[in-house]
C-alpha cells in the first residue's frame, strides 16, 4: 500500500460528514470513476443517503475553487461527483472485490479511526485546559486576596500627620 495517496488528505467535510470522493476512491482503488460509480450503481440498494449522495452545484463549485477541478467542457466531468461516507467506503468493499479494494478499505477504516481518536484527544486536552485555567484564575484570585492581606499588615492604617507649627486657635 506505500503506492497509495496519502488518505488523510483527501477526506474532506461535507454536509458535516467527513467524505472521500469517488475520483479519490477511484484513484486509490486503482480504477476509473465510471467503472466505481458503475460498480456502485448495480448494487444502489447498498448505499443509502447516509453512505453515499451526489453534490450540489454549490458544493461543486466550492470544490472547484478549492481544488483546481476542470470546468465544464474543458474535458472534466459532466455530473456532479459522488461523495462517500465512512459507512459508505466500507460497503464500497463488498461491490468491488479485489485484493486492492480489500486492502484499501482496511487502510481507509483505520485511517477514520486515528482521525476520529484525534479528535477525542484534542476535546480531552481541551477540557484539560480549561481545568487548569479555571485552577490558575483560582490561585490568581487567592495570591491577590493575600497579597492585599500582606500589604495591610506590614502597612498598618497610617495616622494623619501632625501638623507642624504653632497651633493659634485656642
Amino acid at each position: 500500500m506505500s503506492d497509495l495517496i496519502p488518505i488523510e488528505s483527501k477526506i474532506l467535510v461535507i454536509r458535516g460528514q467527513k467524505i472521500l470522493l469517488d475520483s479519490d476512491l477511484a484513484v486509490l482503488y486503482a480504477v476509473s470513476v465510471g467503472r466505481l460509480n458503475e460498480a456502485v450503481k448495480r448494487k444502489i440498494k447498498r448505499f443509502p443517503s447516509n453512505f453515499m449522495f451526489q453534490l450540489n452545484n454549490k458544493e461543486v463549485t466550492d470544490l472547484k475553487s478549492q481544488f483546481a477541478i476542470a470546468k465544464a467542457g474543458r474535458g472534466g466531468r459532466r455530473t456532479p461527483p459522488y461523495a462517500f461516507t465512512e459507512q459508505g467506503v466500507a460497503m464500497l468493499s463488498s461491490v468491488l472485490n479485489s485484493e486492492r479494494a480489500i486492502q484499501v478499505n482496511i487502510t481507509i477504516m483505520n485511517t477514520f479511526v486515528k482521525m476520529r481518536e484525534l479528535l477525542l484527544n484534542n476535546v480531552k486536552m481541551a477540557e484539560k485546559l480549561r481545568e487548569i485555567e479555571d485552577r490558575i484564575d483560582t490561585q490568581e484570585m487567592n495570591t491577590i486576596i493575600i497579597m492585599d492581606k500582606l500589604r495591610t499588615l506590614t502597612n498598618p492604617a497610617q495616622k494623619t500627620p501632625r501638623k507642624i507649627g504653632f497651633n493659634t486657635k485656642k
